[in-house]
């Protein structure tokens, strides 16, 4: 299995062209001996690739990219491996969801290590048989990457466990963080061996390989990426603690579409990016986007489910029959709760056991009647840790027994040691009521088995002495810190860490009526049974095809080095000013309009100093000198301020408070835009934004002439957006018979009188000229923010205001989606570019005498 589009696989590892194709399917040698990589330590620079030529091959493929292979591997007697689909495997589990048409690719490492010298045989047999691509990491790497950086430092993290001491999981490794990010370059390099850029999806799992989507993305801008977080995500305040919380972000960022299990999940992965990123997200159409330079990186929320022909395939197995047969004597005349969980720190298996104590404290009626099967699966990790919960787990296991326990009779029964899946089946049926009590889990699928088993079926209804019309019943009691906790609306939701709590709601789910119990069962089975793995699967498939839809329509271009890398994706006309091009045509047209943004395009923006500069006054005096120029500036701010500011600029027509008050030039009288009768609404609005101001910290009001407006810039975002949203309502019912409007903006809101906006300006000077029959040839309009958006929309629809031949530019600061069709990159070209043209105009009054009329526009906040 090859690329499609050989031409995209430009500089591997190696640096050499592959030289293989489909006609001969001998798997590519890459390097299986990585060294350790930088962050900073990518093979080139900024030439992403991106074919724009369609395939011939119209079949969907997904590669799905994962830290382990959904395979099983052994060797045989006579030495030979032997490798087998893993049936348990979510990845392999999820191709249900994806429809027969679609070609499906694994890339993931092996459980078990393999020989450099087999590893080219072992990855041929694995592609031809299994279309799995392995990814072979040195023993030194795969340990630092994974036992160190993912479950050293990951892990405990987004499972809210913070390294407050080097025996919480330890200080922060440079050198681990680097071998995290060796292993998901090798990744990278496996996705690129069969990719077809342009057609096939990628969608890649879990934290293992969360800065995968930046070396993707670097590659191919138009790629279709998918990635899910099997794992919480925790509070920004637990996540800005990471050394590499901005890294992180940017990577996940670079795909088209992020999955989480719960909106807690989502809700905190936003408020990171809110909070450490300075990015907002908005909701449209049940649809929640992030805007991420001219992209949106759409989120999907949906708890995966479980494979239910899977479960039922075991449950008809005669083993399972038996088993359960087996446990139905062994229990008998007892009621049986059931735990199922990893030996892990997060399980909450100690809990668990004590809040068993204390229910049969509190309820000696309990004693030899209920009984606790706490199944102890190995842990996934390795450490002290893990040593400590098996110490108190057994300590807690032996004193409960030998307080309450009696000849044939233990009140715990702990099972620590592996299990045949259909023995865990068996012990799901008879079991009454499942316990989950872990402190933090990323989803937790036993509840889900739980109900599909209590469900059974007519063999197994048998064997318990079941009727077969009666209604199944079952009961759940979970952690509210889990992702599949809110999918379980009939279930008893605990706190785990209140041991009264989890007592009284395992004594509530024995005594809970048997019709309740049943309409519970019924409720969660019909949940379940419709929210399937590949119910998940098809679901994610068909948002991640809606995120990527207009990806061929884009422009793409990536910026930045190393893990800061992006891809800006904007409309196919819209491009870069040349200044060649403008002064060319600055010097040939007579009749000129130009409109500048003082704060974004002269000055930068949020400089401690604002006032203008020897160089602009310089800049715009040469403008307003020129006999064919008329120069304005549109700002956002009070007249009083502009006209102290440009007091030197006799020649040049101002715009304040967005256009409210405008006056051609020096020696002219500020006229309004537009006539209002009075402000008293400024009474009504200024005590209800002092509310706002004196419970928002870090907020203010700014009062001008026409308008006010509310500035939570330096208030906690989170809660300053959420107090804007309110005092928006607020506004908008008590001046709902008031002539004005009420909007919000980047941290701001503001009341100014209906119809006044920047756009005014532009519309009035283009109108003023056309009476004089003067028709602009050609027009510059720069500007750098949303309410400059107006004037551009106004200049690009007045052709009746232009001349037949003008040209128009419309220019905005920085590369963004805008209405203008051409951008400059910052202020220092923006400055640059203006005094080319104010050179050009000093030139051709030495040259020439000859008297003529142009209209120059400058605008300024």
């Amino acid at each position: 299995m090859v690329s499609r589009s050989y031409s995209n696989l430009l500089d591997l590892t190696s640096g050499d062209s592959l030289t293989f194709g489909r006609e001969k399917k001998r798997f590519p040698r890459v390097a299986t001996v990585a060294g350790v990589l930088s962050e900073l330590d990518d093979d080139a620079s900024n030439n992403s690739v991106g074919s724009d030529a369609p395939s011939s091959i119209s079949q969907d493929r997904m590669i799905i990219v994962g830290n382990q292979l959904p395979l099983r591997a052994h060797r045989s007697d006579d030495g030979e491996w032997c490798f087998s689909w893993d049936e348990d495997s979510l990845l392999l589990q999820l191709k249900d969801g994806l429809g027969e048409d679609v070609e499906v690719i694994y890339i993931g490492c092996l459980k078990e290590e393999i020989d450099p010298s087999e590893q080219d045989d072992v990855a041929q047999t694995l592609l031809d048989t299994f279309k799995c691509v392995p990814a072979f990491l040195p023993p030194d790497l795969f340990s630092k990457f994974y036992h160190g950086f993912c479950k050293q430092h990951l892990w405990p993290l987004f499972h809210y466990m913070l390294p407050l001491s080097p025996d919480l999981g330890g200080r922060f490794d440079r050198s681990l963080w680097q071998a995290y990010v060796s292993v998901n370059k090798i990744f990278a390099d496996k996705v690129m061996e069969v990719i077809s850029p342009d057609e096939d999806f990628v969608w890649v799992h879990d934290y293992h390989l969360m800065v995968l989507p930046t070396f993707l993305r670097k590659r191919f801008n138009r790629l279709r990426l998918g990635f899910f977080l099997h794992s919480p995500f925790p509070s920004s305040e637990i996540y800005r603690t990471l050394p590499v919380r901005d890294e992180l972000l940017r990577a996940l960022l670079n795909s088209d579409l992020i999955g989480f299990h719960t909106f807690d999940y989502a809700r905190h992965f936003l408020s990171c990016c809110s909070r450490m990123l300075g990015l907002s997200y908005q909701s449209k159409r049940g649809y929640i986007g992030l805007e991420y330079y001219g992209r949106t990186v759409s989120i999907k929320i949906l708890p995966v489910g479980i494979h239910i022909g899977q479960l039922q395939s075991v449950l008809d197995l005669p083993e399972t029959e038996t088993k359960v047969a087996e446990l139905r004597d062994q229990f008998k005349g007892k009621t049986v709760l059931l735990g199922v969980d990893d030996m892990d720190i997060f399980k909450g298996i100690s809990l668990k056991l004590l809040a068993m104590e204390q229910l049969l404290i509190q309820h000696p009626d309990k004693r030899g009647k209920v009984v606790l099967i706490q199944i102890a699966n190995p842990a996934r990790g390795r450490g002290k840790d893990v040593l400590e919960v098996q110490l108190e787990t057994d300590a807690t296991v032996k004193r409960i027994n030998e307080t309450f326990g009696k000849q044939g009779y233990s009140p715990v029964v702990l099972i620590d040691t592996p299990l045949q899946f259909y023995e865990r089946i068996a012990y799901y049926v008879i079991a009454e009521c499942c316990l989950v009590t872990a402190v933090r889990d990323g989803m937790n699928l036993i509840p889900y088995e739980y109900i599909i088993c209590r469900q059974g079926n007519e063999k197994l209804n048998e064997t318990l002495g079941l009727n077969l019309t009666t209604p199944k019943k079952s009961m759940l009691v979970v952690s509210e810190f889990i992702g599949c906790s809110p999918s379980l609306s009939g279930a008893i939701r605990v706190n785990p860490w209140n041991i009264d709590a989890v007592a009284e709601a395992m004594d509530s789910a024995l005594i809970i009526p048997e019709g309740e119990k049943q309409l519970r069962h019924e409720k969660h089975y019909r949940y379940v049974s419709t929210h399937d793995v590949a119910y998940w699967a098809r679901s994610f498939l068909q948002d991640l095809e809606r995120a990527c839809k207009d990806h061929m329509r884009r422009r793409c271009w990536g910026i930045g080095f190393g893990l800061g890398f992006r891809v800006i994706a904007l409309d196919p006309n819209f491009r870069k000013l040349s200044v060649e091009h403008i002064v060319s045509a600055y010097k040939r047209t007579k009749c000129r309009a130009i409109l500048l943004d003082y704060d974004g395009a002269m000055m930068l923006p949020g400089s401690i100093i604002t006032t203008p500069n020897t160089e602009a006054i310089g800049i715009l005096n040469s403008l307003c000198n020129d006999p064919r120029n008329v120069v304005f500036l549109v700002s956002g701010k009070e007249r009083k301020t502009l006209t102290e500011w440009f007091s030197s600029c006799g020649k040049l027509g101002i715009a304040a408070e967005h256009g409210y008050f405008v006056r051609s030039n020096h020696n002219t009288d500020w006229e309004t835009c537009v006539s209002v009768p009075d402000f008293d609404w400024k009474q009504i609005a200024e005590p209800v934004m002092q509310l706002y101001t004196e419970t928002t910290d870090g907020s203010n009001i700014e009062a001008k002439e026409s308008a006010l407006v509310w500035n939570y810039q330096y208030a906690d975002p989170d809660f300053g957006f959420c107090q804007a949203k309110e005092l928006l309502d607020h506004l908008e019912s008590v001046l709902a018979n008031e002539p004005v409007s009420v909007k919000s903006g980047q941290h701001v809101v503001e009341v100014k009188p209906q119809g006044v906006h920047k756009g005014l300006v532009a519309e009035r000077l283009l109108l003023t000229m056309k009476q004089k029959a003067m028709l602009p040839d050609f027009v510059l309009c720069i500007g750098d923010d949303r309410s400059d958006e107006d004037m551009f929309e106004v200049i690009m629809s007045a052709r009746d205001s232009l001349s037949p031949v003008s040209e128009v530019f419309a220019c905005t600061v920085g590369r963004k989606p805008s209405k203008a069709k051409y951008f400059l990159e910052d202020t220092t070209e923006i400055v640059r570019m203006l005094q080319v043209l104010a050179n050009a105009s000093e030139q051709a009054a030495r040259n020439t005498a000859q008297p003529s009329q142009r209209v120059v526009i400058v605008e300024s906040k």
